[in-house]
């Protein structure tokens, strides 16, 4: 079997501008990929089949953005192919570093590229919004400012930069954060893109740490390293650093229990040539 990457992403500000008629919010979000993620294995198999080799515990095969992806992939193109999809998984569900949403882009990825389907960027990337709002910037494949509910993306270039990424032992549910009347949905738009790390804030995270007062536990302790942010919907929260050496002495002053890693931003996804 091929190993593809998957890698995580971080929010590094996450607005709420508006709210569409059918409900869907409205955002401006600036997304970077980090070398830290999941790693999906595929082997092309001839009888149509779609397989997970080791389905994620509680989630049903038909429930799984692996398998969802394929799956949806097959239809749109006719494609007899199937394949067999194993997952190797680092990142938390409900963390808001996009776990399965990258997954799902991966898999759109390298089967497009398995079943020599050749589809371009652009109609993997409609594909991909029709799994998750954030399916799209994976098969994007740069470093985004995005606008909309996050299809409309816009490349960007940002300064090096090393993340200190800690992991609340909570799982946060997006749509309960969303739903939320305190949250706030007028943030003021903004005319241009932003190029650099420190603008702007995250909307979602008043209200997530208002319902899992742990995430507050873990900004309050990163924020003195500098400016703590929560990623999406939580829980996880990062800080920059200029370089590594730095993140990773942060890192190990972390109180006992207090799980995350350290990773390197990157502005290229590792399979933006594949898509």
């Amino acid at each position: 079997m091929t190993a593809y990457p998957a890698p995580a992403k971080l929010n590094l500000f996450l607005h709420v501008v508006g709210r569409r008629a059918d409900g869907y919010h409205l955002l401006q979000t600036l997304f970077r990929f980090l070398d830290f993620g999941d790693t999906v294995h595929i082997e092309p198999r001839p009888d149509g089949v779609i397989r997970l080799l080791n389905p994620l515990p509680g989630v049903p095969a038909e429930a799984d953005l692996c398998w969802r992806a394929a799956r949806l992939l097959q239809e749109h193109t006719g494609c007899r192919s199937g394949a067999d999809i194993g997952l190797d998984k680092r990142l938390p569900m409900g963390g808001g570093l996009g776990g399965g949403s990258s997954d799902a882009a991966t898999v759109l990825m390298a089967l497009n590229r398995l079943w020599g389907l050749e589809l371009p960027r652009a109609e993997l990337q409609e594909l991909g919004l029709r799994l998750g709002a954030d399916v799209p910037v994976f098969v994007f494949g740069r470093s985004a400012f995005a606008e909309g509910v996050g299809e409309h993306l816009q490349a960007v270039s940002l300064a090096p930069a090393s993340y200190v990424v800690l992991t609340p032992p909570v799982h946060v549910a997006t749509g309960a954060i969303f739903s939320h009347p305190g949250l706030t949905r007028d943030t003021p738009a903004m005319k241009i893109p932003p190029l650099s790390e420190g603008c702007g804030h995250n909307d979602l995270e008043p209200v997530a740490v208002a319902a899992y007062p742990v995430i507050g536990e873990y900004l309050r302790w990163l924020d003195r390293f500098g400016d703590a942010r929560m990623t999406g919907s939580g829980a996880c929260v990062f800080a920059a650093f200029p370089d590594r050496k730095s993140a990773e002495a942060a890192f190990a002053q972390r109180p006992e229990g207090m799980k995350g890693f350290v990773a390197d931003g990157l502005d290229v996804h590792p399979m933006y040539t594949a898509a």
